[in-house]
């Protein structure tokens, strides 16, 4: 009973409380996340330095990212919202893997490419052109869109559908040339 009248005025309880709270909320729809904890501890075990240092990267950007979501009121990153972290780690890695190899920096920029291929394997994979211009011509007749003024419409619905396995930016390109016609 003592411990219970003084626990409020200890500094680790509190903080305690709130880690306690935060994983309680990620347990319902973070199996991505859980996945990525759980590849760290065995890279761990195993002395896997470039993977190790990979996802712990990984994981300061969740964890920035659940901040800037809960200073908005929002909940924790679901699976979705991982996905999407993930693809613009990778574009992140590509762009400077470009940057390194224009600079001469070849050691560089075999560290980037190992990196994406680390955050790749969290990907769902990616669907082949023949397999995006079909889901981009069944987003296009389930929407009936006509012109370019429902290309919001289809966009909408290749992310809701096809979350991480369409780069949405090749996507938004295919999608233009059909809606042009």
């Amino acid at each position: 009973m003592v411990f219970s009248a003084i626990a409020p005025y200890l500094p680790i309880i509190p903080r305690r409380t709130r880690l306690v709270r935060l994983q309680s909320q990620l347990k319902g729809d973070a199996v991505l996340r859980d996945q990525i904890n759980d590849a760290l501890k065995g890279a761990m075990k195993a002395r896997d330095e470039r993977r190790v240092s990979t996802l712990r990267l990984v994981n300061a950007a969740l964890k920035n990212a659940d901040i800037e979501a809960r200073g908005q009121g929002k909940e924790a990153l679901g699976d979705e919202a991982i996905l999407g972290l993930l693809q613009k780690m990778i574009k992140q890695r590509q762009e400077s893997i470009v940057l390194y190899e224009k600079g001469g920096r070849a050691d560089l920029a075999q560290q980037e490419r190992e990196e994406v291929e680390i955050i790749a394997s969290y990907l769902p994979k990616q669907m082949s052109e023949a397999e995006a211009k079909a889901a981009i011509e069944a987003a296009i007749k389930d929407t009936g869109a006509a012109g370019m003024k429902d290309m919001g419409k289809v966009m909408a619905a290749l992310k809701e559908r096809h979350a991480g396995q369409l780069d949405i930016a090749t996507a938004s390109g295919m999608v233009k040339g059909l809606l042009a016609k």
